[in-house]
């Protein structure tokens, strides 16, 4: 697996509250290419629980139309915007717990509509929220406008440690 190298971080007014480190009350998401998919190791905390222990549900959709943004970002090499966005919540999700994996893919693209699966598992691995997003991907002149002139990746890592 390789990082994905964040090609907004240091652009000026970039703060987004999924992926921007800077922004204090984001959720400094980070991402990998592994094949197909899209993955990322997110650490939940307190501030974001809806329920006692329990994540957000808002957040949890959050982090996964985040990851499917990304992946439509290193598969097409452009950026977009959701346009339709399904959440099944199958678990609960902790804030107590290790740490979280989602994984996206790219499933389907006909010709600016673009469909992302997307998985976020608990640290026993079990699936605890799926998504499906629908995302209008914009003419690689436009996403080069807004600073995505390619995804670059990093060196070849072994896992999340």
């Amino acid at each position: 697996m390789k990082k994905i190298k964040n090609p907004w971080r240091g652009k000026n007014g970039y703060f987004c509250f999924g992926c921007c480190p800077e922004n204090e009350s984001g959720v400094k998401m980070e991402f990998y290419a592994e094949g197909e998919y899209v993955l990322c190791r997110w650490k939940p905390e307190a501030r974001f629980q809806g329920w006692i222990d329990t994540l957000h549900g808002g957040i949890q959709a959050l982090l996964i139309d985040e990851i499917c943004a990304w992946a439509v970002s290193y598969k097409l090499n452009t950026t977009g915007v959701t346009m339709k966005m399904e959440t099944r919540y199958k678990k609960p999700v902790l804030t107590t717990d290790e740490y979280l994996d989602l994984k996206a893919r790219v499933t389907e693209q006909r010709r600016n509509v673009v469909t992302v699966e997307a998985t976020l598992c608990n640290s026993k691995g079990e699936v605890c929220t799926e998504g499906l997003c629908i995302y209008y991907a914009f003419p690689k002149e436009k996403a080069e406008e807004m600073g995505l002139t390619e995804c670059e990746l990093g060196p070849e890592i072994d896992s999340f440690d």
